[in-house]
């Protein structure tokens, strides 16, 4: 077992987590198991409560776990599948010791950051890399960073413990290039690797993200103030077109040869002909879309980072380059649906909150009316059934939110399990749950069978007391949980493509294996495009 922890210095938003990504797709590329982890010092026990504009898109798990963004770049770039164990933050660590020493587990000890708090951080990271050959565990915010302490106090002794020969430190940092002086400068490297050091942790390799090209004598004086290997200072500039190059950019800077050295692996031969294959088809589509996203975090890129990624994998899927055209609900509500003509295929995600749904109504009934492929993901599921009740029903209580209050019988209701309200409020849908799949449907065709686990986060459901009335009107029921009921798939049957989920599939697309729904949704928005240019 060996287990390889990558922090960060100068900034934040260096790239750790997509280098810990990365470097794990290269790890099985040779042939060895890789997990990878999260770990965070904020004092929030997990990002679930957190506004998607301070901190993106809430990834879920499998088993329900509301986890950092940073878990999806993860699990898009290894194979593994991840538990609530492999994300963990300081909120979390000070619970788990706080309960215990409510408990008496201490014995009426002094209870202390050392040894209590690092011990809780390590019994973590060996339960989050049971199984596997290699842990990697990235460390959240900036070294030196106060709340980040325990964490690095706790890997600094991980590695006595285990011995220096089963632990490896990167430590990704900037070198910045200074236009006035016309080079890149490599002090704020030198003192954030003083920081580590000063806490007694002696990175192994450099991951340095710089804009220009790190010359050999840059390579020697970082590793002379660094005390790093020449050969280990890696250099990672931005590339060019997708994050899917990473792989093979790190690749070409022998960074997995250099772990595997380091670590004494059995050496693999590195196989990188599916990513290469994936770059290609990034980089030179046979064929190009148009997508529409229609929500209300627009402005935010990593608010629907997951959705995005997935639509790219779609295209990836197609040999299809895509196009995506952001789009805020908001505005349409304001200025009316020009912004949607020229698009190829509508996408609804998922939310939270009233605000934007109108503008999101009038971007379904656009789908529908003009045969443009729809695709929406939970609450972009229910407002297509509302915009459906509403036009085609004909039915009153067509809620025009989430949940109206003031309606008695909406078409979108609270669960049922929601209802029962405790002190803590609602429970929420969290985590993977079954669905049986309809013969004949749309999603039935992209998945290829009939039984499906599927990640859920919502808190209101398909009024199943209108099931009847809108199948009579033609909307499909493409898929349902078998012990619930729950409705999890509509479809509009006249119509080229019009598909609403309940659960989140962007959280299980890869762009090694594009998610089927995302595939056959770019499909039928390159089929449509295909017919109205004929």
């Amino acid at each position: 077992m060996k287990y390889i922890f990558v922090t960060g210095g100068v900034v934040s938003s260096l790239g750790k987590g997509l280098t810990a990504g990365a470097l794990g797709a290269l790890l099985e590329m040779r042939g060895f198991s890789v997990r990878i982890q999260k770990f965070d010092p904020y004092l929030n026990v997990d990002p679930g409560t957190m506004s998607p504009f301070q901190h993106g898109e809430v990834y879920v798990l499998d088993d329900g776990a509301e986890t950092d963004l940073d878990l999806g770049h993860y699990e898009r770039f290894t194979s593994g599948s991840l538990s609530r164990a492999n994300s963990l933050t300081s909120g979390k660590v000070y619970e788990a010791v706080i309960a215990k020493e409510r408990r008496g587990d201490y014995l009426g000890k002094t209870v202390q950051v050392i040894p209590h708090v690092t011990n809780e951080i390590k019994e973590r990271i060996h339960k989050g890399g049971e199984g596997v050959d290699v842990l990697i565990t990235e460390i959240g915010g900036t070294t030196g960073d106060i709340e980040g302490l325990p964490f690095l106090e706790a890997l600094r002794q991980f590695q006595l413990d285990l011995g220096r020969e089963n632990v490896l430190f990167i430590h990704c940092t900037l070198v910045p290039y200074i236009k006035a002086a016309g080079e890149l400068k490599t002090k704020p490297s030198q003192q954030s690797v003083a920081k580590l050091r000063e806490i007694g942790i002696q990175p192994d390799i450099l991951v340095c993200r710089t804009e220009h090209p790190i010359t050999a004598e840059m390579r020697q004086k970082l590793s002379l103030y660094c005390n790093v290997p020449a050969k280990a200072v890696v250099e990672c500039r931005d590339v060019e077109d997708s994050i899917y190059e990473l792989p093979l950019a790190l690749a070409g800077e022998n960074l997995d040869e250099l772990v595997i050295q380091r670590l004494s692996l059995p050496a693999k031969p590195r196989d990188l002909h599916i990513w290469e294959d994936v770059v290609r088809k990034l980089k030179h589509p046979s064929h190009q879309v148009r997508i529409g996203v229609v929500g209300k975090y627009i402005e935010l890129q990593d608010a629907y980072k997951s959705v995005y990624e997935s639509i790219i994998h779609g295209g990836i899927a197609n040999d299809c380059g895509v196009e995506i055209v952001r789009i805020d609900s908001e505005d349409l509500e304001k200025h009316g649906i020009n912004q949607l003509q020229g698009l190829d295929g509508i996408l609804v995600p998922g939310g939270f909150g009233d605000r934007g749904i109108e503008g999101k109504i009038m971007a379904v009934r656009y789908a529908r009316e003009n045969r443009i492929p729809y695709y929406g993901l939970c609450l972009g599921m229910q407002v297509a059934v509302i915009e459906f009740a509403r036009h085609v029903c004909s039915l009153a209580d067509a809620n025009s939110t989430e949940f109206d209050p003031n309606t008695k019988n909406p078409v979108i209701d609270i669960m049922e399990e929601q209802k029962k309200v405790t002190e803590k409020g609602g429970t929420m849908r969290l985590g993977a749950y079954e669905c049986l799949l309809q013969p004949g449907s749309h999603a039935f065709a992209a998945y290829g069978t009939d039984h499906i686990m599927e990640r859920h986060r919502h808190r209101f459901e398909f009024n199943g007391k209108y099931r009847e009335q809108f199948e009579k009107a033609g909307l499909r029921i493409g898929g349902t949980n078998p012990k619930t009921g729950l409705v999890e798939i509509v479809e509009v049957i006249d119509h080229p493509w019009f598909v609403g989920v309940q659960y989140h599939p962007e959280f299980k697309s890869k762009p090694t294996k594009p998610h089927p729904l995302f595939a056959a949704f770019i499909k039928a928005a390159l089929k449509g495009k295909k017919i109205r240019a004929a």
